[in-house]
Formats: C-alpha cells, sequence, structure tokens
C-alpha cells in the first residue's frame, strides 16, 4: 500500500503571511487528522497512542519470556495501518534492527491462506469445481482407495498425511511442484474423506498442483502475477533457499533460553503450504483486502472462510486455507498461524470490527498464548 499523500503545509501556506508557531501548530493537525495507510517506524497514529503502548507491553514481555531475537507487529484499523513496530534484531550477528516494513519473515502455515486466493481466483474464473475428483486437475496423483475433491484436501478432511518423522527439516530441493508431491503421494489416505479432520500441509501442495495445472503457469509465477502484485505485496516472495534475498531475516532456533542459528531447511517441497516470507505490514495489507474482498466474488470468498463439515454435521472450524471461528468477546475471526524451523507467525482478521493483527518472529519454538488475541482487543470499540 502506498503511503498516503498528505499536504504540504508549506505549499497550502505563504510564511510570509502567517507565523512559524501557528503553522507548525496547523502540520501536527493535518498529521494527527491524515494517519498514513502504511505507518513506518514510530509513525503511530496518536488517536490510538495508548492502546499502542498497551499492545507495546504486551510484545515485549512476550518477547522477553521467549528470549525470540526478533518480531515485526502490524495492526490494521477500519482499513488503515494504524500500528507498525519492530522488535529486537533481524540479523543477531550484525546487529540488524527489525523493520516492519522490509524485514522478511518465514511465514509458515500462513502461506495457506495466501494460496486459498489463488485457488478462490479460478474458482470465480469457472475454471475449477471445488467438489470434483481431484485427478480431473491433477490426473498424476494416484488414485486412492475412496476418491478426494479439491475441497477436501483444502480442508484437511481429504485423509492426506502431514509430515512425518524429520521430514519438516528437509534439506533437498524440489525444482517442481509436481516433484515435491513424490513425497507422500503413494501413501495410502488416513480416513475416508469427509469423516475426520487431520491436519495436512501436503495437501497444499496437491492444491498447488492443482492451481498450477489449471492456470497453466508455474505455481509461484501465477501467486505473484495474480496474487502478490495485485494486491500490493510488494514483499511476499518465496523462501528459496541458498539464494542472497536482500533484507530476509536470519533464523534461529532457541535452545535453553539461547537463541541459536536455526539449521539449514529448504521449503521448496512446500511453497503453497508454508514456504512463503513476508512482512508483517504485507500480510496486513492482505487482511486488508478481506475486509471487503471485491477482487473475489462474495460467495467464493464465503466458500473460502467458511467452515466445512463433517460427515456427522461436526463443524471442523477451517475452511479451505482459513481458520475461522468466534472469540470470547463474540466477534468472528479467520486467519491462519504458521510454524516455520526459526519462524513463527500469527495472522488474524476481525472482519465485522474490521482488524487486521499480524505478528511474524525469527525465532522457534515461540508459544505467542493469548497475546495475538489481546493485541486484537485493545483495538476493538
Amino acid at each position: 500500500m502506498k503511503l498516503k499523500n498528505i499536504m504540504n503545509p508549506a505549499k497550502a501556506f505563504s510564511t510570509n503571511r502567517m507565523p512559524s508557531l501557528l503553522l507548525l501548530g496547523i502540520w501536527f493537525a493535518l498529521v494527527a487528522c491524515h494517519p498514513s495507510d502504511r505507518a513506518g517506524k514510530d509513525q503511530n497514529t496518536p488517536v490510538y497512542s495508548s492502546q499502542i503502548d498497551s499492545a507495546r507491553l504486551l510484545v515485549k514481555e512476550l518477547m522477553q519470556k521467549s528470549h525470540v531475537p526478533g518480531m515485526a507487529v502490524s495492526v490494521a484499523v477500519g482499513g488503515k495501518l494504524i500500528w507498525s513496530e519492530g522488535f529486537g534484531f533481524a540479523d543477531m550477528e550484525n546487529q540488524l534492527p527489525v523493520d516492519p516494513s522490509r524485514t522478511l519473515f518465514r511465514i509458515g502455515s500462513v502461506s495457506k491462506t495466501l494460496t486459498a486466493t489463488a485457488l478462490g481466483l479460478l474458482m470465480d474464473d469457472g475454471k475449477i469445481n471445488v467438489d470434483t475428483t481431484l485427478q480431473v486437475y491433477v490426473p498424476e496423483f494416484p488414485q486412492k482407495k475412496y476418491p478426494i475433491t479439491t475441497r477436501q484436501v483444502a480442508g484437511h478432511i481429504a485423509g492426506i498425511r502431514h509430515y512425518r518423522g524429520n521430514e519438516m527439516m528437509s534439506s533437498q530441493y524440489y525444482p517442481t511442484v509436481r516433484e515435491g508431491l513424490e513425497i507422500f503421494q503413494d501413501d495410502t489416505l488416513l480416513f475416508e474423506p469427509g469423516t475426520q479432520y487431520s491436519y495436512s500441509s501436503y495437501g497444499w501442495n496437491l492444491v498447488s498442483a492443482v492451481v498450477e495445472n489449471v492456470a497453466g503457469e508455474p505455481f509461484l509465477s501465477y501467486m505473484e502475477s495474480h496474487v502478490f502484485a495485485p494486491l500490493g505485496m510488494s514483499h511476499t516472495l518465496a523462501d528459496r533457499a541458498g539464494t542472497d534475498i536482500p533484507d530476509r531475516a536470519r533464523f534461529y532456533v532457541i535452545e535453553n533460553d539461547e537463541a541459536k542459528p536455526a539449521p539449514y531447511v529448504d521449503n521448496s517441497y512446500k511453497w503453497a503450504g508454508g514456504g512463503f516470507i513476508a512482512t508483517s505490514e504485507d500480510l496486513v495489507q492482505f487482511g486488508i483486502a478481506h475486509l471487503k474482498p471485491d477482487f473475489l466474488t462474495y460467495e467464493t470468498y464465503e466458500a473460502l472462510t467458511a467452515t466445512q463439515y463433517l460427515s456427522d454435521q461436526t463443524a471442523t472450524g477451517y475452511g479451505m486455507g482459513w481458520f475461522t471461528g468466534t472469540d470470547d468477546r463474540g466477534y468472528r475471526y479467520i486467519g491462519h498461524s504458521g510454524g516455520s524451523v526459526g519462524g513463527i507467525t500469527q495472522f488474524w482478521v476481525y472482519p465485522q470490527p474490521g482488524i487486521v493483527v499480524a505478528m511474524v518472529s525469527n525465532g522457534s519454538p515461540l508459544a505467542y498464548g493469548d497475546t495475538d488475541n489481546k493485541i486484537a482487543w485493545l483495538f476493538m470499540p
């Protein structure tokens, strides 16, 4: 999102006709009334100063308890970014501070939520029916005992397995989405599709194959041209291992209350399910777009964000790439958390009060507890 243009008082009022102190007062009034859409570090909206102070304390307490090296937090209210701040270091060795507008963090499974938008765009274009047998779109995926659909796969009710053993620590490079399927494609389903909920990042490998095959272009290319660029997410991209990516944070693991460099991993096997990096401000930008999602039809937006149901009518609390529910105060929320090697993310959207919260860190493990909820509640009416 571009910085909102604020009228320059020096151009609006002649300094030859107005005392400088009065000019200064008018300038402050203009800035207070017109907060920027993308607030930079220490450029916080005055009307929310007490809430920001309280939120800042919550973040500092969390960092002190967790010993995580760095964190960025961004909050939007009513479609405007009203607080964005970096804490600690993106790079401990070089004492490089976190910049919420530039520092790139591993967002883990929040990648699923971004990928869901690509799926939704293809749904709106009439190119995919998520209730059709998946092999219609990915014929190379082996047939199973039961048929499965894209909707079931995207909602974790298809029976596709999750990581096993040390698979999350993979350092192998997979040059294509198709090759990433080979990790699990020959395994049997865990259960009859639709009868149980079982979280599966590998399922989203399949979703990316659907997107790629239906769109007729590489998955990452489609994400860049149809999701990231149109939504103004200029600091969101694939976490390519072994590649020099400017502003990418260094990643750490917390052991015995000490941050140590995270082991080398290659996330090319799971771009769609956990392989993107982004700034906290880009995630808030994405969330703002889902307050009034005019880039998707309302029907598709609801299909992605509404809970799915098992065959016994039990609600799963998950749509397609989005968790959904109601908090303790009765507000509906949608969003996702994300766990990575060297990064934990919380991303939540409260549609009715119009609040978006993104918290990203460069250390793992990290238990946020209810810090993200408390921050959201601070800005609620």
